[in-house]
C-alpha cells in the first residue's frame, strides 16, 4: 500500500517557521511539521505533501524560505509542496478543497487557531481523512466528544500532537511514577517570553488563552501518569495586566493557574491536587525559549523534572547565555548532510502518528488497539479537554467547575 498523503493545515510558526515575511525569532525557525514531514517523505513514510492556509500571498515566501534555510542546508531536501489558495488568492474556507483533494486514509495536520481545530478536523473526519490536531484538540468538552463519536463512526485516528509524552525524562517519569503508590500532589509551570504575545496577536486573547495553549502540555502529562484518577473539580485564576499593557486585547491574561481536585476511580477517600500554571509574559531573555518543570508527589516517592535546563548552554557576544534543548527538534545536519533530527521528540510525535495512520489503512492495528497505547488519541485526551474547558469555565464565571464523568459520559457542571 501506498504511503498516505498528507496536507498540512495552517502555515504559520509549527509549521514552516515562517512568521511576519522572515523566520521565526524563536527556536522554531524552520518549524517543525514541514521539516519533519519533508524528512519523511524522503524516508518512504509519507507521499505527497500539500499545504493550506488563508493567504495564498504568503506562499512565494514559505517556498523562499524553506529553499534557503531547509533544501540548501540538508543536502537538497526537497520541499515542494501543493498549496491551496492560489498564490493570489484569500480563503478562509481553503482548507475544504484542499481535505477534498485527498483519497480516503490521507492524513492532514491541524496548526491553527484553537477555534478552527473542530470544524477543521470533523471536515476532514467526515471524509475519511486521519488527523493530527496540535493541542488543545478543541476548546469545548462537547467538541472533543463529537469528534470522538465521528472518529469512530468512519474507522479514523485522531491524534493530539502533545509531543511532551515523547520527551524521554518525562515519559520515564510516567513510567516510574506507577512504582510510587497513589497519586497525591503534582505541580507545573510553563512559560514563553513575551515576544509570543507578537507571534500571537492574532489571537491571543480574543480565540484562547495561554492555558489552552501551554498548560495543555502538563495537564496531559499528568492525565497519562495517573490513569486511575479522574478530575472531579477545577478552579482557576489569572494574572492580567503586562500583556494589555503590550497591546494585547483588555481580555487577555498574563498567566493561568488551574487548582484541579482528582478522585481515584476505585478506592474512596483517595484524593489527590494537581497545580498547573502558564504563563506567556516571562522575561525576553531568560536563556530559554520555554520553562518547563513539573513537581509529582505519591504514596511512596515523588519526581521533579526541570526541562528547561538541558546541561548544554551556549553564549554569544549577541545573544547572551542560552540553554539549549535539541531533545525535542535537532536540527543539525548529519555527517551526510542529511536532516538528522528523527530522535528528537517533536519529531517522534508525527512519525508514531504516521506509522498509527499506516497500519490502520493495512488492517494491523484497529482503533482500540491505538486507544490501548499510552499515546494521546482522542479517548486518552478527554480528562484534558475537560480540565482545560473547566478552566475557561472557572475565569469567566469566577466559580468553581465540577467535571461529571461514569460509563463514558463526561460533562462540565
Amino acid at each position: 500500500m501506498a504511503p498516505p498523503k498528507v496536507l498540512m493545515v495552517g502555515t504559520g510558526e509549527y509549521t514552516t517557521g515562517y512568521v511576519g515575511g522572515a523566520a521565526s525569532g524563536s527556536d522554531k525557525k524552520v518549524g517543525v511539521v514541514g521539516l519533519t514531514l519533508f524528512d519523511l517523505r524522503r524516508r518512504g513514510k509519507v507521499g505527497d505533501l500539500s499545504m493550506v492556509g488563508v493567504s495564498g500571498r504568503k506562499f512565494p515566501g514559505i517556498r523562499e524560505h524553506l529553499h534557503k534555510n531547509i533544501s540548501l542546508v540538508y543536502n537538497n531536501l526537497d520541499t515542494s509542496f501543493t498549496s491551496y489558495p492560489a498564490d493570489d488568492q484569500t480563503d478562509p474556507d481553503a482548507y475544504k478543497p484542499a481535505i477534498d483533494a485527498l483519497p480516503a486514509g490521507s492524513a492532514i495536520t491541524i496548526f491553527t487557531p484553537d477555534p478552527t481545530h473542530f470544524p477543521i478536523a470533523l471536515y476532514a473526519i467526515e471524509r475519511g481523512i486521519h488527523v493530527l490536531v496540535t493541542k488543545p484538540a478543541v476548546k469545548h468538552l462537547d467538541q472533543h466528544l463529537a469528534l470522538l463519536a465521528a472518529a469512530r463512526q468512519r474507522n479514523v485516528f485522531v491524534f493530539v500532537e502533545h509531543h511532551k509524552r515523547f520527551d524521554p525524562a518525562y515519559s520515564d517519569a510516567r513510567a516510574k511514577a506507577q512504582s510510587l503508590g497513589d497519586f497525591n500532589y503534582f505541580y507545573s509551570y510553563m512559560s514563553q517570553p513575551k515576544s509570543q504575545l507578537a507571534t500571537f496577536s492574532a489571537w491571543a486573547g480574543r480565540e484562547s488563552d495561554i492555558s489552552y495553549y501551554l498548560n495543555s502540555h502538563h495537564v496531559d502529562v499528568c492525565e497519562s501518569m495517573v490513569p486511575e484518577y479522574t478530575p472531579v473539580r477545577v478552579t482557576a485564576s489569572a494574572s492580567t495586566g503586562t500583556a494589555v499593557d503590550l497591546g494585547c486585547v483588555p481580555e487577555t491574561e498574563d498567566t493561568i493557574t488551574l487548582l484541579v481536585e482528582w478522585k481515584h476511580k476505585t478506592k474512596p477517600g483517595k484524593v489527590a491536587t494537581g497545580v498547573y500554571t502558564a504563563s506567556w509574559t516571562a522575561p525576553q531573555k531568560a536563556g530559554v525559549h520555554s520553562n518547563q518543570y513539573f513537581h509529582y508527589m505519591a504514596a511512596n516517592g515523588e519526581i521533579r523534572i526541570n526541562q528547561a535546563k538541558r546541561g548544554y548552554d551556549v553564549t554569544g557576544d549577541d545573544a547572551g547565555l542560552n540553554w539549549i534543548n535539541p531533545f525535542y527538534m535537532r536540527y543539525a545536519p548529519d555527517d551526510e548532510g542529511n536532516f538528522s533530527g528523527q530522535t528528537g521528540y517533536g519529531y517522534i510525535s508525527f512519525e508514531k502518528f504516521i506509522d498509527a495512520v499506516t497500519a490502520l489503512n493495512e488492517g494491523r492495528v484497529t482503533l482500540d488497539d491505538l486507544d490501548a497505547r499510552p499515546i494521546p488519541t482522542l479517548k486518552n485526551t478527554i480528562a484534558t479537554t475537560a480540565i482545560l474547558h473547566a478552566g475557561r469555565i472557572s475565569l469567566d464565571e469566577k466559580r468553581p467547575v465540577e467535571i461529571l464523568s461514569a460509563d463514558g459520559h463526561w460533562e462540565l457542571k
